[in-house]
């Protein structure tokens, strides 16, 4: 009756209902024999571990393994069955866990369905388009402070100049360890960890040069900060390449097809990067302004030429920050607040686009 009625109003929320008829099973597991067991399911996916949640009032369990996820209830009695639900597409019926004298055990089939199901999600994870890599480019560095304020401000207890160098150098390491912690799965590079110099040339040159499996995909953020002459002008922007710079995205080393066929797949995967650099800068800039609120200007998304964009093979933006001639962004990008801000921003942004992106297999073609 209730998976009856749990179909009536939600009919789209399961692809499958799979039933295990037999409630009979020789082998129990205790809590860590089956979280053991099932962290096997996840193959050669390093960095994802399954991690188990319990609710003791409505006696229910959750294993968060990913992307992926299943919740059940448990069973009041040994060999009672019930529904083991996975990612909201799947039911499952099966002997369910039971508390025995207050600890938790699990029937084989249960763990063997669960296993074999999210076996199942990473394989197809694994076919399908993901992000494996995030290039952050901190603008400048070493011999080329960037943009610099004409005037000193109070910048962590003392009277200086606001350098762009410097302010976007903090925000991307600040930015690194936060997607370092949220994507164990995913190879976080910058261009620079210090004040050096990589110039325009070697920051592309990097971020084309990272190995890519078929299925895996990389992303670019290059963050700066902006100044005018005009102390009043303010607020954050996020710039992508102008769709009328044509470039090369392929390496045509790769490729046997006459000269004619590669300039087609070439525009085509441009116009994919265009596209996706879109999203990404969309994204981004929302999430600015959801973080930062009504107090901040939104410059909005523009279409550019800069050059560390312009020669990258991969989706890209360049994000300003702020003003480093207005005094009320350099507080914002300056004070432990704003650079928390900051940082949450960019990483909300960055990942919705990752989320919007792997859900759906990845829009880009095939390289």
């Amino acid at each position: 009756m209730y998976l009856k009625m749990f179909l009536k109003f939600r009919p789209c929320l399961f692809a499958a209902l799979i039933v295990l008829s037999s409630p009979v099973f020789a082998q129990i597991l205790t809590l860590d024999e089956t979280i053991n067991t099932l962290n096997s399911a996840a193959g050669a996916r390093s960095g994802t571990r399954l991690e188990f949640r319990w609710d003791p009032f409505f006696q229910g369990g959750t294993f968060a393994f990913g992307n992926h996820y299943g919740i059940f209830t448990a069973a009041q009695s040994a060999g009672e069955t019930g529904y083991l639900m996975l990612d909201s597409k799947e039911v499952f019926t099966t002997p369910m866990p039971w508390l025995n004298q207050g600890e938790l055990v699990f029937p084989e089939p249960f763990v063997s369905t669960a296993k074999d199901a999210f076996s199942r999600y990473f394989e197809d994870d694994a076919s399908r388009f993901r992000i494996a890599a995030i290039i952050i480019d901190p603008g400048h560095g070493g011999k080329d402070p960037g943009a610099m304020s004409r005037e000193d401000y109070m910048i962590n207890g003392r009277r200086t100049k606001a350098i762009e160098k410097e302010i976007v150098l903090e925000v991307s390491k600040r930015l690194k360890t936060v997607l370092e912690r949220a994507y164990p799965d995913k190879r976080i590079l910058m261009t620079r960890n210090d004040d050096t110099y990589p110039s325009l040339a070697d920051r592309t040159v990097l971020a084309n040069s990272v190995s890519l499996m078929e299925s895996e995909a990389i992303i670019y953020i290059s963050i700066h900060a902006n100044s005018s002459f005009n102390a009043r002008a303010r607020g954050y922007e996020v710039w992508y390449l102008d769709p009328n710079h044509r470039r090369d995205v392929l390496d045509r080393s790769k490729y046997a097809e006459s000269a004619d066929v590669l300039s087609i797949l070439n525009d085509m995967l441009q116009e994919e990067y265009t596209r996706e650099s879109i999203m990404i800068a969309e994204s981004i800039l929302k999430a600015i302004g959801e973080t930062l609120g009504n107090s901040v200007p939104s410059r909005g998304i523009k279409p550019g030429g800069w050059e560390v964009v312009r020669n990258s093979r991969m989706p890209a933006v360049l994000v300003e920050l702020g003003f480093v001639s207005n005094s009320e962004d350099v507080q914002l990008m300056t004070t432990e607040d704003g650079l928390r801000k900051f940082t949450e921003a960019l990483y909300k942004g960055i990942n919705d686009f990752v989320g919007v992106f792997e859900r759906s297999g990845g829009f880009t073609v095939a390289q």
